[in-house]
C-alpha cells in the first residue's frame, strides 16, 4: 500500500477502535447538540419547528441584558467562581503535604479519608448540609450555641450562602482535586532532590524550588481549564440548596435557565442565556490561554 497515512491507520487500528466510542459520545452528545442553538435567535415554538419558528434576531439577549435580574445573576455567578477560584491552590497544597508524608500507611490512610468526600452523591451531599447546618439540631449550630453565641441560619440567609456552598465543595473535591498533582509530583526526577539535598537546601526550599516548578506546567494547564468553566455553576447542588429565603444569593444564571426554559417554557430565550454563557466561556479559554502560552509557554494548543 503505497500511502503512507492508510498504512499508519492500518498499523495502530485497535487504538482507534479504542477511541471511537469516546469520539461518538461527544460528537452525539456534545457537537451534535451545538445545531439547536439556532433557536436562541428564534421565537421557538414546538409545533412548528426549529426553522418553522419565526427568526427574531437578537431579540432574546436584549430582553435578557435589560431585564431587572441580569445585574444580580450575573453578580452571584461570578463572586461564586471568584470564591472557587481564590481556593485554587488549596488542592496543590493538599498534594504537596501528601508528597512529603514519609509514612506510607499513614499517608495513605489520609488519601482515603480526604478522597471518600468525592463519591458522595449531590442529592446525598445536601441532605447532609441540611442536616448539620439545621438552626435547632444541626450539629454545627449546637456547637455555636454551646460557646454561648446565636444559632445561624446558614441555608436561609443570603450573607452566608456562597460560603456554604464552596467551601462545602472545596471540602468534598480537596483530595480528589490533588491526585493530578500527585501524579504529577511522582514524575519530578529523584536527582534534583539529591542534588538539592547537598547543596544544604530544607525541606521547604526543595518544596519551593523543586516541586513548585516541577508541576508548575500541571497547574497552569488545569488553571486554563478552569477559566474555560468560570461561568458554570455546579447546578444541581446550588438548585437543592436554594430556597425563597436565599434567592438574592444564590440565584445564578444555570438556575434561571432551567425556571425560564423547561418550567416557563421559554425555550428560545433561555437557549439565548445559555449561549451568552458558553460564549462568555469560550472567550475566557482562549484569552488565558493565550496569556498563558505567551507568559510561561504552556498552554493547551
Amino acid at each position: 500500500m503505497s500511502n503512507p497515512g492508510a498504512r499508519y491507520w492500518l498499523r495502530y487500528w485497535q487504538f482507534y477502535v479504542f477511541m471511537l466510542p469516546a469520539v461518538l459520545y461527544f460528537l452525539v452528545f456534545q457537537y451534535i447538540p451545538m445545531y439547536g442553538a439556532i433557536i436562541a435567535f428564534k421565537d421557538y415554538k414546538i409545533g412548528l419547528g426549529i426553522w418553522g419558528s419565526p427568526f427574531v434576531g437578537w431579540e432574546h439577549f436584549e430582553r435578557f441584558f435589560h431585564s431587572y435580574v441580569f445585574e444580580r445573576l450575573l453578580w452571584n455567578t461570578l463572586e461564586i467562581n471568584f470564591y472557587q477560584l481564590l481556593l485554587f491552590p488549596v488542592s496543590v497544597i493538599v498534594a504537596l503535604a501528601f508528597h512529603e508524608i514519609t509514612s506510607r500507611r499513614f499517608r495513605n490512610w489520609v488519601q482515603t479519608i480526604t478522597y471518600a468526600p468525592h463519591f458522595i452523591s449531590v442529592v446525598v451531599m445536601v441532605g447532609m448540609m441540611v442536616a448539620f447546618l439545621n438552626p435547632v439540631t444541626g450539629i454545627i449550630n449546637k456547637v455555636v450555641i454551646a460557646i454561648g453565641l446565636e444559632p445561624i441560619p446558614f441555608l436561609s440567609d443570603p450573607a452566608w450562602f456562597k460560603s456554604v456552598f464552596v467551601l462545602s465543595g472545596e471540602w468534598q473535591n480537596l483530595g480528589w482535586g490533588a491526585i493530578i498533582y500527585l501524579a504529577a509530583l511522582a514524575a519530578i526526577n529523584p536527582q534534583l532532590h539529591e542534588a538539592a539535598k547537598v547543596d544544604g537546601a530544607t525541606r521547604l526550599q526543595r518544596i519551593w524550588h523543586v516541586n513548585l516548578p516541577g508541576i508548575l506546567p500541571t497547574i497552569i494547564i488545569l488553571m486554563i481549564l478552569n477559566f474555560g468553566n468560570f461561568m458554570a455553576v455546579g447546578f444541581e447542588k446550588i438548585y437543592l440548596l436554594q430556597n425563597p429565603l436565599n434567592m438574592s444569593s444564590s440565584d445564578v444564571i444555570q438556575t434561571y435557565v432551567y425556571r425560564s426554559g423547561l418550567i416557563q417554557g421559554q425555550y428560545g430565550y433561555s437557549a439565548a442565556i445559555g449561549l451568552f454563557n458558553s460564549v462568555i466561556n469560550c472567550f475566557l479559554l482562549v484569552l488565558f490561554n493565550r496569556i498563558a502560552r505567551k507568559t510561561t509557554e504552556t498552554s493547551l494548543w
